[in-house]
């Protein structure tokens, strides 16, 4: 059965309470609202509207861990993989506009089977310290991996891995603890799209990735100007504020 309902009544309430995972779009300011069906809720959103921000005003949640609604939509992640019927592939509804009449389907066998592949590969490289770590109870990793249900990591921690990586303590108002590090670009971005600094960019390529804060990487060598907008980015306990 098809449940339908028009989310203005409840929108705002909404938008205060939780993070609808990306912004409201620049274009669809005076667009016309379109109607796509998500997991059988028909829903009427602008055009332009993300089919992850689409869900979220839906009360449907979808996991996500490179998207947050005060940064542009990344993509990078894969978390938010969804189907859409007629499509190819499992897009990321972070960065899939909506569009008239799709139907979206966001939990299912093979969406869940994916999310857990994922978050697997997450944290086969993530320290396994949740009980100490000062994020503990307000970590987006550690919501995510409970909520698509990862219970163990099949592939050990013997091979290589960056568990080890020195800790930046350089800058006197925060840490920044590469071994914790998801390479989301939450950081990077809020640098770039909420202060404006260009202080941080991702290096390397493939394993060898990782942020840096300029040449010799300490964050107190860079042009960090310390407004903590990267800290507040953060999804892990990588960017941490000093005591």
């Amino acid at each position: 059965m098809i449940e339908h309902f028009d989310p203005k009544q409840h929108a705002k309430q909404v938008e205060h309470s939780k993070d609808l995972g990306t912004p409201f779009p620049a274009q669809a300011v005076g667009a016309a609202s379109v109607s796509l069906a998500i997991d059988g809720v028909t829903i009427s959103v602008p055009e332009g509207t993300s089919v992850l921000r689409a869900a979220a005003l839906a009360d449907i949640n979808i996991p996500k861990l490179c998207a947050t609604d005060s940064l542009e939509p990344f993509g990078s992640c894969r978390l938010c993989a969804v189907e859409v019927e007629g499509r190819r592939g499992l897009p990321a509804a972070c960065t899939t506009p909506v569009m008239e009449g799709m139907k979206v389907t966001t939990q299912n066998a093979r969406l869940a089977k994916l999310r857990r592949n994922v978050m697997e590969l997450y944290i086969s490289d993530h320290p396994l310290d949740c009980l100490t770590c000062p994020a503990n109870g307000d970590c987006e990793l550690q919501d995510m991996a409970g909520s698509v249900g990862l219970r163990e990591v099949r592939y050990g921690f013997t091979g290589e891995n960056h568990l080890d990586a020195v800790k930046d303590e350089s800058n006197p108002y925060f840490t920044f603890d590469p071994s914790k590090c998801i390479l989301c670009s939450r950081c990077v971005r809020a640098c770039d799209e909420v202060q404006g600094t260009f202080a941080l960019t991702i290096d390397g390529r493939g394993f060898d990735s990782k942020v840096s804060a300029g040449q010799n990487d300490a964050f107190m060598d860079s042009d960090c100007v310390s407004c903590g907008a990267c800290v507040q980015a953060c999804p892990t306990a990588t960017l941490m504020e000093k005591a």
